[in-house]
């Protein structure tokens, strides 16, 4: 079959898919007859995405496939076809989630101690949630607590391919909030007692409730995982952290992929 004939059964499959599509999935639209190999395919997603040239919509390829989107210089007008407001996050939440990032896999303590107040335990369950993160693992230490990692829904989210596409670490470093701190080796995973509670999350003590181990995907490496609960002894010894305001907290600036 020619690129020319490939071409719109492909653009047809990928807006008609509610998820990014791999090759193989979009591979898989065709017989033996068709005779339609990947290369083929890969061709005609070029063809595609270079027929966007000058449009409102882009080929874009994430994590798990390739999709059709508004771009980016447009979607300030495109975003008012909505009058649901869009989710916006904390600074606690992003500075956590990045450090997940580009530390992973990292405890919560460890993420306590480099950012040197507690984090809440409604920070990592809206992360869960949105299945941003997981649990990958348990680290090998008293109190076993939990490894997390990043996950292909949070390169989606974030329009990544995969984690090269990160910013370079200089650049988080460079924030201006010196809360944020990122250090040169992994942190010992222990729990730092009498932490200050994030001002992001000042309100009323709360219990933290336990980060469910059933969050963990069935790629991650089974030989880091255990019976073990995912609130140790350690986590719950340590002082209980604000419960974060709502998920959606009102900051100055919208963050959004």
């Amino acid at each position: 079959m020619q690129i020319e004939q490939l071409k719109p059964i492909i653009e047809a499959a990928l807006l008609a898919s509610t998820q990014p599509m791999t090759v193989q999935q979009l591979g898989d639209l065709f017989t033996e007859a068709d005779d339609v190999g990947r290369e083929q395919i890969a061709r005609a997603l070029e063809a595609l995405a270079d027929d966007c040239a000058g449009r409102g919509i882009e080929l874009k390829e994430v994590a798990s496939g390739f999709r059709y989107q508004v771009r980016q210089d447009v979607h300030a007008w495109i975003s008012r076809m909505w009058t649901e407001r869009p989710s916006r996050y904390s600074r606690a939440l992003l500075e956590t989630l990045a450090l997940i990032a580009y530390r992973q896999p990292i405890t919560r303590p460890e993420i306590e101690q480099i950012r040197g107040v507690v984090v809440s335990s409604n920070i990592i369950k809206t992360m869960e949630e949105r299945e941003w993160i997981r649990v990958v693992g348990y680290r090998d230490v008293p109190g076993k607590p939990a490894l997390f990692g990043t996950t292909r829904a949070f390169l989606d989210y974030f329009n990544l391919k995969s984690l090269d596409q990160l910013p370079p670490l200089s650049e988080i470093r460079d924030m201006e909030d010196p809360q944020l701190r990122f250090e040169p080796e992994p942190l010992p995973a222990r729990i730092v007692r009498d932490l200050p509670i994030d001002p992001d999350e000042e309100t009323p003590e709360a219990e933290a409730p336990p980060i469910d181990p059933a969050s963990g995907d069935a790629g991650s490496d089974p030989s880091r995982h255990a019976e073990t609960p995912a609130t140790t002894a350690d986590e719950a010894a340590t002082p209980a952290a604000d419960a974060e305001p709502d998920a959606a907290e009102q900051d100055p600036e919208e963050y959004r992929a």
